[in-house]
């Protein structure tokens, strides 16, 4: 039916595998995710088997240009939906004797597949321009690769190819004529599309993006530049200021104190716990030795006054 009707069916086709993750997200987190989409129509043996590789961007934007992230897409949900919509696109499409001549099959292709159609999302893992790499030149394959071509003697082409019923390699041998007719048909019409930009890719919507994320951006430089202001850590001097209303400063010649460093008791010895430079280290390790050295001083003379008592 999509062979016959390629011209009616496959752009939408497309549009309408996009509109089914797009409403999702739109509906469930308000957002409008970036989608790229890239139109297969071969299947392994380059039968006729249409489908669609999309590139879902792992968030969305809001209206008023945030990002949102999420990183999980219901898949096996959207199967059933996937559905009902080919269904409809091609019962939309097709004149009332084509509808009947097909129904019978829109109706097998419905009760045959109680889950919905087939779709498959594997979470993606590992290195990501390598991932984008790898998907980039697969949505932009041809219908066979030359590597896949066994031989050919004049008469006859034979080509390997995987068969997703039971995952054996397998091997194929048809006449010349149909080998060019199979691989032809896959050729795109005159300025159609295969690969497509959905959402805040869209040409339509995405200098609106740019300057709605450029706005938003401001904005949130604004709030960290003055987030970071208030969580800034106050100095000494400013919080002796807060407490007392004016900056330190001696009480008898009125200088300004400055913080060069501190020292503080560990195990019964004075040790310098922090210095701003070495020369403030040298001199806190000078007022030390200055005080210890008081300390022993007078320690000595309580001891000797001690002794003539006793005496």
């Amino acid at each position: 039916m999509f062979l016959l009707h390629r011209d009616k069916l496959l752009k939408e086709f497309m549009d309408e595998a996009v509109r089914v993750v797009k409403t999702y997200f739109e509906k469930k987190h308000k957002v409008t995710p970036g989608i790229i989409a890239g139109l297969h129509t071969f299947g392994a043996r380059m039968n006729f088997n249409p489908h669609v590789h999309m590139l879902v961007t792992m968030g969305g934007m809001k209206k008023n240009g945030e990002w949102k992230t999420y990183d999980f897409v219901p898949f096996e949900m959207l199967r059933k939906q996937w559905q009902t919509v080919v269904l409809k696109l091609i019962r939309r499409k097709l004149s009332a004797r084509e509808k009947k001549q097909v129904q019978s099959r829109l109706q097998k292709a419905y009760s045959e597949n109680g889950e919905g159609f087939y779709v498959y999302a594997p979470k993606q893992k590992g290195n990501v321009k390598r991932q984008l790499g790898y998907i980039g030149r697969y949505m932009r394959r041809p219908a066979i690769a030359v590597s896949r071509i066994e031989a050919y003697d004049g008469e006859t082409v034979t080509f390997r190819y995987r068969d997703k019923t039971d995952g054996e390699e397998k091997t194929e041998t048809i006449p010349v004529e149909e080998f060019i007719g199979r691989l032809i048909r896959h050729i795109p019409d005159e300025n159609f599309k295969t690969i497509r930009y959905y959402g805040v890719y869209s040409r339509r919507i995405k200098s609106l993006c740019k300057k709605l994320v450029s706005e938003w951006q401001k904005a949130a430089r604004r709030w960290i530049v003055k987030a970071k202001r208030i969580l800034k850590r106050r100095t000494w001097s400013e919080r002796v200021k807060e407490q007392t209303g004016k900056p330190p400063c001696c009480p008898k010649c009125e200088s300004y104190y400055e913080y060069k460093g501190e020292a503080c008791l560990e195990d019964g010895q004075l040790k310098v716990k922090y210095a701003v430079c070495s020369t403030s280290k040298a001199c806190l390790e000078r007022m030390i030795r200055d005080v210890t050295g008081v300390q022993e001083t007078k320690g000595g003379q309580e001891k000797e006054k001690a002794a003539e008592r006793a005496a």
